[in-house]
């Protein structure tokens, strides 16, 4: 464990019409040019799922509906934690845009393969590409 204080993110898996999207990360952040799923750092007075509203709609500008957590990891990267709780989830409306992102992707399973992922994400990774999209 790096001993750093735990950072709290979720994440949206955002399914629509047999695509996942993903979003990269800006240049010059912690993890830059990566691609993730969307989503971001929970503040003090919020839960993993009203963060998850409250950064789609600043990072993309949709709406989503949240279905269920999907995954929890724990990743230690030499200069912090992280805690990333990951949510199914649906389009409610809106078309994506990359409001706060460098880029974003529809991606259908096989595709996966062509993104670099940050290493907190290698066991989502692996257990997406099992599992039968909606």
């Amino acid at each position: 464990m790096s001993g750093n204080r735990t950072i709290d993110v979720s994440a949206a898996l955002i399914f629509h019409q047999g695509r996942l999207l993903i979003t990269q990360r800006h240049p010059d952040s912690h993890l830059g040019g990566l691609w993730e799923f969307p989503g971001g750092k929970r503040e003090a007075d919020e839960t993993f799922e009203s963060a998850l509203h409250r950064e789609i709609t600043e990072e993309l500008g949709i709406t989503i509906a949240i279905e269920r957590l999907f995954e929890e990891v724990t990743h230690d990267y030499p200069e912090r934690s992280v805690r990333i709780q990951f949510f199914t989830c649906r389009l409610r409306a809106g078309e994506a845009r990359p409001l706060d992102c460098a880029g974003l992707a529809w991606v259908t399973p096989a595709e996966l393969d062509r993104y670099e992922f940050p290493a907190a994400d290698a066991t989502l990774l692996a257990r997406l590409r099992q599992t039968q999209w909606p």
